[in-house]
């Protein structure tokens, strides 16, 4: 698991790419700039690792494209020891990002394979979060509420169970849509009878599971 001055390279290559296409926040892009992508690949992707693209990590799913990691980072907007739900582990890119920028990270996944290898894989390069195998339409509703919630799936509405697991001056973001293209979503919690709701852009994701296995 090297992380070479080539690897170094790719990413500072990366990180102009995404801030070209409009990622302003210097602390999102330190944090992508930081994390060895290339370790999350399979072996067959590994080569295409700092290009901005998603690729297949098994079970169905993908890793996401950086740009799309860097947006819904960005929206979020990571503040240091932030309690975050993450629903969708994944690859445990995302999760990654924002362990870098020292949030408390709590990530979900339905998947039992991924969240096996993930749950092994993050801490062996020195990312440490709270891993759980479950619902992520459910949340953890134990261990609420959280100041950030991401979504990293394509969900047709935003659960009415992570809202209510939000902190009031909380932020949700979340890929909203039933088809093939999601809006991205961010959901701002401005009381416990309100929330402010904005559209920014349009992303491709997985679809959100349900009901696990």
């Amino acid at each position: 698991m090297q992380d070479t001055f080539k690897h170094q390279g790719l990413r500072k290559k990366l990180i102009e790419t995404i801030s070209q296409k409009g990622i302003k926040q210097q602390k999102v892009l330190v944090a992508i700039g930081k994390i060895p992508r290339h370790l999350f690949m399979d072996n067959a992707f590994i080569g295409f690792a700092y290009e901005d693209n998603a690729f297949p990590i098994g079970a169905g799913q993908t890793i996401s494209q950086p740009f799309t990691v860097a947006t819904q980072t960005e929206l979020l907007d990571v503040k240091q020891h932030d309690k975050i739900l993450e629903i969708g582990t994944g690859s445990g890119y995302q999760a990654a990002v924002l362990v870098s920028m020292e949030g408390v990270v709590y990530t979900i996944e339905r998947q039992k394979e991924l969240y096996q290898k993930t749950k092994e894989f993050l801490p062996k390069i020195g990312y440490n979060c709270k891993f759980f195998y479950g619902d992520g339409y459910k949340g953890l509703a134990t261990l609420a509420p959280f100041d950030k919630i991401i979504i990293t799936c394509g969900a047709s509405e935003i659960p009415n169970a992570l809202i209510n697991q939000l902190k009031i001056g909380g932020k949700l973001v979340a890929p909203i849509g039933s088809g093939n293209i999601q809006e991205m979503k961010l959901l701002e919690k401005i009381s416990d009878t309100e929330n402010r709701i904005t559209t920014h852009g349009k992303f491709s994701f997985v679809p959100m599971l349900s009901n696990k296995n």
